[in-house]
């Protein structure tokens, strides 16, 4: 009987949740769809001529770009995460989490930082000169072309390898590292033999997205003058004003997004480890005298190259310009960040919920629809803008006669002038981050509550507010606070979606490092990276709660 009353209860009001499921899916899945169809589409002069002189030229940059950031990242994260997790040296505990740091400072606020600094006129060789009297070749350090990028690729995106390939080894490999140990394996051997084949799958996964993060990237590649598949796109757009031509530059770019999805895929099939879900932590070994200092000193180096000296440049730079910078339009400036990144992060948890909710049937369609509404934050934030851009200009020309029965005009366009194009980019773009953050809540809590509250009569609406809601709530939080901090970070996007004379704290640190003004971009810069540490904190202290 009550296994009935379930069912009857299930057809009843299930029908909502899956409803505002599929629209998301659909929302989700239409831009990318858009851009797929435009490889199709007949070419114009603009896009023969690109693809004649240009493309080449754009894939080279690219690849060669992805390629020696991804071998970069993967040393440097895997090194680091094997000494955290196996090792105990003076300060390991600060630098456990002090090596996430560099994730707050985005790379184009990076770029422009170290460009400046190590420039010709810059801190490092102005003191050369003028107080050791010695001329340094400025070609050594210049921060230029694709070694400056790959550099500032590599110092501040590892901590994506760094963090899952830790965690990994803290939880998953305790029994295969203490034996190869017991066997008398020297440290080394350990390393080679057994960590690095035991961790692929998530060396592969950290890596990917380090390589999502380049092929998205337009601040870095376009202040350092690199012709990249991104920058083409803005050009083209921008330049040329042609938006059919970008949009076949960005179905290309989806092209290569595809076949590193695909390779990752089959890397992640060939290396499967069955796992003790009981495994001990590791135990760290401790290291003493040069060993130790040694393994202080490269978690040092790191962590002041990759966020204390960027960070305390900033800080210096701000001083110098406070009284130029700081004035009644910055609060406008700051209040439209806020509030854009509130309103779509909100949007974000509401359809994370509903999704997450329907998607704890395990079914095979659920699992499509899961895949579906995540499938935005591995598409780069250029590709995503232009699928928007021409859904919203289709949109406009379908309304057009409501537009001009409202007086409106023949032919305006208001909804792809409007701040609900950038929402909707956002909403796309990461709705991954509080997706995952929902699923995670929800696998936690389990669905023995859920089944006994139905089993008591109250339907699905109610029991989510009554019961799954309290027991989620962590998990919301997290998922509330990485998806505001990634919205403040966004530049692409922003630049491309935003209104008219609408400008967040990306964007106009973005165009004062564009017009050379370096300085005046510090306290717009201090400001993304201080709520990036604040959600770092906020974090530390909800797992330690988590664990407790």
């Amino acid at each position: 009987m009550n296994v009935k009353l379930i069912k009857r209860n299930l057809k009843k009001e299930i029908t909502g949740w899956w409803i505002i499921s599929l629209v998301g899916a659909v929302v989700i899945l239409l831009p990318i769809l858009v851009i797929f169809s435009s490889i199709f589409q007949e070419p114009n002069e603009n896009w023969l001529h690109i693809r004649q002189y240009l493309l080449t030229n754009y894939f080279e940059n690219t690849i060669i770009l992805v390629v020696l950031t991804g071998l970069f990242t993967a040393f440097l994260g895997v090194t680091l995460a094997w000494l955290i997790a196996a090792y105990d040296f003076p300060l390991k505990r600060f630098f456990r989490w002090g090596l996430l740091l560099p994730l707050s400072i985005p790379t184009f606020i990076a770029a422009y930082t170290y460009r400046t600094m190590l420039g010709y006129t810059g801190v490092v060789q102005t003191t050369l000169r003028n107080h050791f009297d010695y001329q340094l070749n400025p070609e050594w350090i210049t921060v230029s072309g694709i070694g400056g990028a790959v550099f500032i690729f590599t110092l501040f995106l590892f901590p994506y390898v760094y963090m899952i390939t830790r965690a990994f080894l803290e939880s998953q490999s305790t029994s295969y590292i203490e034996s190869a140990r017991l066997l008398g394996r020297k440290p080394f051997a350990v390393f080679y033999k057994v960590v690095l084949p035991l961790s692929r799958p998530a060396i592969v996964g950290g890596s990917v997205l380090v390589i999502y993060e380049v092929l998205g990237d337009y601040g870095v590649t376009s202040y350092l003058g690199i012709h990249t598949i991104s920058t083409a796109i803005f050009q083209t757009w921008f330049g040329m004003y042609d938006v059919n031509s970008a949009m076949k530059l960005a179905a290309w770019l989806m092209v290569i997004i595809v076949g590193i999805f695909f390779l990752e895929r089959l890397l992640r099939q060939r290396r499967r480890y069955h796992l003790s879900n009981k495994s001990r932590p590791l135990v760290p070994v401790k290291l003493k005298g040069i060993a130790g200092m040694a393994a202080f000193m490269y978690c040092g180096v790191v962590f002041l190259l990759g966020f204390l000296i960027p960070f305390i440049q900033l800080i210096v730079w701000a001083k110098m310009t406070f009284h130029k910078v700081w004035d009644a339009t910055f609060f406008t400036l700051l209040y439209q960040t806020v509030y854009v990144a509130v309103l779509s992060t909100l949007i974000i948890l509401v359809l994370a919920v509903v999704v997450a909710n329907v998607c704890r049937s395990h079914s095979p369609f659920s699992f499509i629809l899961s895949k579906c509404v995540t499938l935005g934050y591995s598409i780069p934030g250029p590709i995503i803008a232009i699928g928007v851009l021409a859904i919203f200009i289709s949109l406009d020309k379908w309304l057009a006669p409501m537009y001009f029965s409202m007086g409106l005009g023949e032919a305006p366009l208001i909804l792809s002038l409007s701040l609900v194009m950038l929402i909707v980019g956002y909403c796309i773009r990461f709705m991954a981050t509080g997706f995952n953050a929902t699923e995670v809540g929800f696998e936690k809590v389990g669905t023995k509550y859920m089944e006994a509250s139905r089993m008591l009569g109250m339907g699905l609406t109610k029991t989510f507010f009554k019961v799954d809601l309290p027991l989620i709530k962590g998990s919301l939080i997290s998922g509330f606070i990485l998806t505001f901090v990634e919205i403040c970070k966004e530049l692409p996007l922003s630049l491309l979606l935003r209104p008219f004379n609408f400008e967040t704290l990306a964007t106009k640190t973005y165009q004062y490092a564009n017009d050379e003004q370096i300085h005046e971009a510090s306290i717009s810069s201090l400001l993304i990276i201080l709520i990036s540490i604040l959600s770092v904190i906020i974090f530390q202290i909800l797992g330690k709660k988590v664990k407790q």
